[in-house]
């Protein structure tokens, strides 16, 4: 009948460009970041941080600065003296110097006072003297045996925190075979995350004697674990709740002097205390990109096969370990994909310096070989005559494979990947054909979807959900995952809704409070859509059995007829419906016919990663469930009189497995490419004398909205088998082929390889007058 509105079945959120369930919230200012929560009788606290690389520290003078009104009192590194670290192996960090400090900017003492103001000028009128200690800046300072140790308490000391060397095949065999043999050495700078929230932490001690910590973190379970025992605390008596985060990109997940000293404080005084990081500050506390020397040997057969690859990585690691040890291995053990190998050895050193610690930054360790590998790649492809996108293509590796070091894989889009970015930009067509000073460049790259071990040993599941449907018709799911923007949020509310015949904005999600949720092991490694999403259904799907089975009984029908999502009645606003075709009744009354049948609609599921990956020796670090790809074409303008680069375009195919949610997986990616940009052209981290010379971002060059290039995003849907409804990761994995695109397109404009980013006018040019001189451009 004209003007009734007909019912219309609730649309399936997957796939879709749903709106985020929180950025409603996010986008009017309404979320909760530590540094807007306010408690009564709350303090603050501010660092006094070293002024010296590498020293001891002979005597610390609190007595004008615990003097001044309002300072309500401090902590020193001998209150907080057990050494911490998310690496059970590698635990060597004290959340304040503990006898000598390490770095410039490294925390010594912590103040509290009634307000900022007093905090800060409590901590000019500390007095540290120190006695100095040759320092270790370099690679080859951390190399060199007559140095000091900069740990020297540990039982074996040295400046190497770990050394890694795996052996795959016959190298000797696989060069021999070769037509081609390209051996470089390439330089990878450091650089930091610049999320916009900076790390701040919140604590206070209840009336029983518990601690509540809210922390701007992306790991609470880890953070909440280290707290409890350097506190020497139970676990159970420490609530860690991680509000609103501002960004995180692998800069949040190790636990922080802030965590610590706020807590300690928090138990000292009787009072709240909160301690937010100034922007230098966050540059000090880093853990952003291991600037990494790396050599590179390769075989290619005339047709473009790879024979053989002897890879070697130095990590300039900064004077903590961090994630260090998993960084050592990373450094090598993805160089086995995306393309066929069958003779590889790495060896990696990661190694101390006298300078701000580095750790897991966006696309952590794989970063930086993919850049030489990727150059290398193309070289071999101008040197032999072929077309570098047919090169690769014909080297890439199947389904259901195994790699050389045991990587097993799964699902894999990476020619449809390729395919997609040649088409889209011309390739073929335009590349050699841009004129001077313009180019076109491609690579490609793999990344792992979540580690298949946790950090500390056990058998536990990796992420657990927890689902309540209540008699009103409300479902609340519970879990440990900390979405600091990435949107795992909506990625629990969409999988879920999905089963269930409801829109995401019917599921509330409370998410990263270890006293509420059950534990998931943290944002990194891209593991949250595979290993949360996966617990998600395995939660969810017994409870809906049930509301099928109490449905099918309450209509005479079976249960395979009822579906979820049905039409409502508009009119009536009683929502979505479950039943079949002739006969349906209202979710609540479902939700009322499942409780009465079998009882509370309450249940949980967990996500174990399967045992894989133990075929040789050393394998606990890089195997994963699954494995996403990517391709990327850039387009480049090169000035050739002032050596300045911009970024035009960048196509873009990464293979997520199948989309979840095409907004956030289009957002994801997209940063990756941005954050790409930054390595590839303005972003490094530099030091005299372990001083760093940008601790801003007035002065750390992150690319802005004129020097960002336009990108084109292709979601490649390869279905992974294990993947939850077929998902794999869009987070980290799209920024590893960035930089060596655009080091391609360089070559493309120029005739200039380039083997050390950022590709600055300042050593574009150098590059250009050196190959004037010699006659080559």
């Amino acid at each position: 009948m004209s003007g009734v509105r007909q019912p219309e079945p609730v649309p399936s959120p997957i796939g879709s460009y749903g709106r985020k369930i929180d950025g409603r919230e996010r986008i009017t200012g309404q979320a909760q970041f530590v540094a807007d929560i306010k408690l009564p009788r709350m303090v603050h606290a501010k660092f006094v941080r070293s002024t010296e690389a590498h020293a001891k520290i002979v005597r610390i003078d609190l007595s004008e600065a615990l003097a001044i009104s309002g300072v309500l009192g401090a902590c020193l590194g001998e209150d907080v003296p057990k050494r911490y670290g998310v690496i059970p192996v590698a635990q060597d960090e004290t959340a304040l110097a503990l006898g000598k400090v390490r770095y410039i900017g490294e925390p010594i003492v912590c103040i509290a006072a009634v307000d900022q103001e007093t905090a800060h000028r409590a901590c000019a009128a500390v007095v540290v003297e120190y006695e100095r200690i040759e320092a270790v800046f370099t690679i080859e300072d951390a190399l060199d045996a007559t140095k000091p140790v900069i740990h020297d308490y540990a039982r074996k000391p040295s400046n190497v925190l770990r050394r890694v060397h795996q052996v795959y095949g016959d190298l000797d065999a696989g060069f021999a075979a070769a037509d081609l043999v390209i051996e470089d050495t390439y330089q990878y700078p450091g650089s930091t995350h610049a999320a916009l929230e900076s790390h701040a932490a919140l604590a206070r001690m209840e009336p029983d004697g518990k601690l509540t910590l809210w922390s701007s973190t992306q790991n609470p379970h880890y953070v909440h674990r280290d707290v409890a025992r350097v506190l020497g605390m139970r676990d159970q008596d420490v609530r860690l709740i991680k509000p609103a985060v501002g960004a995180g990109y692998g800069g949040k997940c190790d636990p922080f002097c802030s965590d610590i000293c706020a807590a300690f404080l928090a138990r000292k005084l009787g009072r709240p205390v909160r301690i937010v990081l100034e922007r230098e500050e966050v540059f000090y506390a880093h853990r952003g990109r291991h600037p990494t020397r790396l050599w590179l040997k390769m075989g290619f057969s005339k047709d473009g096969r790879i024979t053989a690859i002897d890879f070697k990585a130095w990590a300039d690691g900064g004077a903590y370990a961090s994630y260090g040890v998993v960084t050592s291995y990373y450094l090598g053990v993805f160089m086995t994909l995306p393309y066929k190998l069958e003779n590889y050895r790495f060896e990696s050193h990661r190694l101390y310096t006298n300078k701000p610690p580095c750790g897991p930054k966006r696309g952590h360790g794989a970063i930086q070989p993919r850049f030489a590998l990727e150059v290398a790649i193309d070289k071999a492809a101008h040197q032999l005559g072929l077309d570098p996108a047919a090169m690769r293509r014909d080297n890439c590796v199947g389904p259901n494979t195994d790699t050389c070091n045991g990587l097993r894989v799964t699902s894999v889009g990476i020619e449809a990947c390729i395919d997609a970015v040649v088409k889209a930009s011309g390739y073929h067509e335009r590349r050699g054909k841009l004129g001077p000073g313009r180019g076109l460049g491609l690579a490609a790259s793999a990344y792992m979807c979540g580690a298949l071990h946790p950090v500390y040993q056990n058998e536990m599941p990796h992420s657990t959900v927890q689902i309540k449907i209540d008699r009103s018709g409300e479902v609340m799911v519970y879990s440990g995952t900390a979405d600091i923007g990435q949107g795992s949020t909506q990625m629990l509310a969409g999988l879920i809704a999905n089963e269930l015949g409801l829109n995401p904005e019917d599921i509330r999600v409370i998410e990263g409070d270890t006293s509420l949720t059950p534990v998931d092991l943290g944002s990194y490694s891209s593991r949250v859509t595979f290993m949360a999403g996966n617990a998600a259904l395995l939660a969810v799907r017994p409870l809906r059995q049930r509301i099928v089975e109490a449905v099918a009984a309450k209509l005479g029908c079976a249960p395979e007829a009822v579906a979820f999502g049905r039409a409502g009645h508009p009119d009536r606003g009683d929502g979505p419906r479950v039943g079949t075709d002739t006969s349906d009744v209202s979710w609540v009354d479902a939700v009322w016919l499942a409780e009465e049948r079998s009882g509370p609609l309450i249940g949980g599921g967990g996500y174990t990663p399967p045992k894989i990956g133990n075929r040789f020796r050393r394998q606990s670090v890089g195997p994963s469930p699954a494995y996403s790809f990517t391709a990327q074409v850039a387009e480049v303008s090169v000035d050739l009189d002032t050596g300045e680069t911009r970024v035009d375009r960048i196509w873009v195919a990464h293979d997520c497995g199948r989309v979840l949610n095409l907004a956030i997986v289009e957002g994801q990616i997209e940063g990756c490419v941005y954050m790409g940009v930054g390595e590839a052209i303005t972003e490094e981290q530099r030091y005299e004398r372990g001083l760093l010379r940008a601790p801003s971002l007035l002065e750390y060059k992150v690319p802005t909205i004129h020097e960002c290039p336009e990108i084109t995003v292709f979601a490649i849907e390869s279905m992974d088998p294990e993947g939850p409804l077929g998902a794999k990761e869009a987070g980290e994995g799209p920024q590893l082929s960035t930089v060596p695109a655009i080091a391609n397109a360089i070559f493309d404009a120029t005739g200039l390889w380039l083997h050390e980013p950022p590709f600055t006018p300042e050593r574009v040019l150098r590059a250009l007058d050196r190959a004037r001189r010699a006659g080559g451009a």
